[in-house]
């Protein structure tokens, strides 16, 4: 048996809820001695485990056994975990009740609905408000709703035969004719308005929404925040918090994710400025404001994708195309502005003159059908060769200056969903990565392209973006070559900062270790940094983000702990590596520090092996020394300015993070006190 101790570590705990999970192999003595000499430990396995969703597992009911042996320190918590089973398969109960009366319906048509939907629940608030203070109020409940609109359309494919997908204009025209026109134009010559399959769509964006808000808030929070418990209070269960600061900091990390939206967005500007595109005329004149802020917009995500998830200028699709990355950034952005003004914008004002969403809509229709039958129904499609047409004008460059139909086709194939081929996928069984609506916007039924206005305008592009290449794609050819990149920027900007750096070193190998290839060691000022670099996605949720620290940051601090190791061994043994450092006549050992730099904001700062755990993008802030940027875009003026393109002006108030100059020491003190995200 192992020490007693053994059983409460983090190690233990985690391989026992694997044992837990799985459904193969059964052990009940060594649980029941385990809960013994841990109870504790059994409690945490049993959330990590994912079993309170999961009423008929054999593991849950070896857990069930311990209550009835220990009930002390067992039947609250199996009484938990029956209450929140209990939960889960009502709201499962009422989802799947509202499904069934919408399973008749083709994913055609219902993403009809859900465009209907959404131009009278999610435009007006997320679009078309212009109090900034409640667009903050209302975006929480816009992305819920986003959310539950993406988990229908999955239900859908996994619901849905390959005959769904074969559409013609007959059967595309019949489907508007019975679920959208009535809705739009109501007339005798149409169909009466299906009322009773849209009131059925909103029910079950409710329910989805609640089985989706129960599963954020309540399940992940009691499976995976270990800052928190549930209590019984009667016969309704409380939350009751006992670690505030690590509650804190996951608020603090999307504090952090919106500032450093502000970071990115400053920085494009700062370019448009400096490459003196901002008195450059883009489009129609009359759309130059948008067409500039699109430019800007997809400035600011190829910074982000390059200098942070070392992507190149051009990157390659999965058809064999190769795109180029600001072209595909470009397009996307310029999606949305077209959507914004050809269809939000007039849609807004129609609401205000009918004070109603449905004539608004049949309003917005007529107005296009009239302007030389425009689609601007609230869901537009288009063969291939149409919608590559209708990207070429965003291709246009020196070399081209009408446009290129083939890197409109590489752009167009970029940002597809075949819908098809998910719902096989989805149908067939097995992991699947599923692409959400908003990661790959251009959706593929047969030889038609769909696309959402509304999705386009509501959408963040550079998360749409980020994730399509690091989620979605994390297996292209490139995938490899960007980590390489990651760290070959890191290792100039250090440079740039007077550090010598070494990349990619392999230490000696011997009888007992390899300890692997050393990401980058940085040495300045009597300074060494050892960095594991890990480059991975955006998450949403909570299990994604525990996940993620149990898996890949745990991984990250055991090797670098070798790594370290392999270091400072090599620096007495290795004279080209002392060279490289500009340590062969230093007798003196430099202190030397190990970090793990992620691409992601999980768990910065915590410690994993020892080791600290800090974002690339944090790295690149405090070397470049521009944490003003971060600030809310109303402070980077000196005075008010309405135009885009006027020079940022040259009295930039900055707040250096060095005031006595650079030096490796204080580096690591502005990383290691968090000074980048104060003030």
């Amino acid at each position: 048996m192992l020490p007693a101790d053994a059983y409460l570590t983090e190690p233990f705990v985690l391989a026992l809820a694997r044992y837990l999970g799985q459904k193969q192999i059964a052990n009940f003595e060594l649980l029941q001695y385990i809960a013994q000499v841990a109870p504790e430990t059994v409690h945490r396995a049993v959330r990590y485990s994912g079993l309170v969703l999961h009423q008929y597992s054999e593991r849950l009911a070896e857990v069930e056994r311990l209550a009835a042996i220990k009930t002390a320190e067992f039947s609250d918590f199996i009484r938990i975990c029956r209450k929140f089973n209990q939960a889960h398969r009502e709201r499962i109960a009422d989802a799947e009740a509202h499904q069934s009366l919408l399973a008749a319906l083709s994913p055609l048509e219902l993403l009809t609905y859900a465009s209907l939907y959404a131009f009278e629940h999610l435009v007006p608030g997320a679009c078309l408000h212009e109090d900034q203070h409640a667009d903050a109020t209302v975006r929480a409940d816009v992305q819920e709703i986003w959310y539950a609109l993406n988990d229908i359309l999955v239900w859908k494919l996994q619901s849905s035969t390959d005959d769904a997908f074969q559409l013609t204009d007959d059967v595309i025209g019949r489907s508007l004719r019975g679920h959208l026109s009535p809705f739009l134009f109501p007339s005798s010559d149409f169909p009466k308005a299906r009322e009773d399959i849209y009131r059925a769509f909103e029910g079950l964006v409710a329910a989805q929404v609640e089985l989706n808000s129960f599963l954020s808030r309540s399940v992940d929070a009691f499976c995976y925040d270990d800052s928190i418990r549930f209590e019984f209070t009667d016969d309704q269960l409380a939350i009751v918090e006992h670690d505030p600061e690590a509650r804190r900091a996951w608020q603090r990390n999307g504090e952090k994710l919106a500032r450093l939206h502000n970071y990115w967005l400053g920085r494009a500007l700062h370019e448009l400025a400096a490459s003196g595109m901002a008195t450059t005329q883009i489009g129609r004149p009359e759309n130059q404001e948008l067409n500039q802020l699109a430019f800007i917009k997809a400035i600011r995500t190829q910074l982000q994708l390059t200098e942070v998830y070392g992507l190149d200028e051009s990157i390659w699709a999965e058809n064999g195309l190769r795109v180029d990355l600001f072209q595909a950034l470009l397009s996307l952005e310029l999606m949305a502005a077209f959507y914004h003004v050809d269809f939000v914008l007039p849609y807004g004002k129609y609401l205000g003159e009918t004070g109603h969403w449905r004539q608004a809509l049949g309003l917005l229709a007529m107005e296009g059908l009239l302007q030389g039958m425009q689609n601007r129904f609230p869901i537009t499609w288009s063969d291939r060769a149409a919608k590559i047409e209708n990207i070429r004008p965003w291709t246009v460059n020196n070399n081209f200056p009408n446009g290129h139909a083939k890197a409109a086709e590489a752009i167009l194939d970029f940002w597809t969903n075949d819908l098809k081929a998910l719902s096989n996928q989805l149908r067939a069984g097995g992991p699947v990565q599923t692409p959400e609506l908003f990661e790959r916007p251009v959706l593929k039924m047969g030889r038609y392209f769909f696309q959402l206005p509304w999705m386009a305008v509501v959408q963040n592009n550079a998360s749409a973006a980020l994730n399509n290449l690091r989620r979605i794609g994390a297996r292209r050819p490139d995938a490899r070559e960007e980590t390489r990149r990651i760290e070959q920027r890191l290792a100039e900007c250090f440079e740039e900062r007077g550090f010598c750096v070494c990349l990619n070193y392999q230490p000696a190998r011997t009888l007992d270790d390899d300890p692997g290839e050393v990401d980058l060691i940085c040495m300045r000022d009597g300074q060494l940094l050892v960095l594991e670099v890990k480059s991975t996605f955006l998450r949403r949720s909570m299990r994604d983000a525990w996940l993620h620290k149990t898996t890949t940051l745990r991984k990250a601090g055991l090797q670098l702990r070798r790594k370290v190791r392999a270091v400072q061994e090599a620096l007495l043994a290795d004279e080209d590596l002392a060279h490289t450092l500009g340590l062969e006549n230093n007798t003196v050992m430099p202190a030397v520090r190990g970090w793990i730099v992620d691409t992601s904001l999980e768990h910065d700062h915590e410690r994993f092996s020892g080791f600290m755990k800090v974002s690339v993008e944090e790295v690149l802030i405090a070397l470049r020394d521009d944490r003003h940027w971060l600030n809310d875009p109303k402070v980077w003026f000196s005075n008010q300015r309405d135009r885009l393109d006027d020079a940022l002006p040259e009295s930039q108030v900055t707040s250096t993070l060095y005031p006595n100059g650079f030096s490796g020491g204080d580096f690591i003190d502005v990383i290691e006190q968090q000074a980048v995200w104060m003030g």
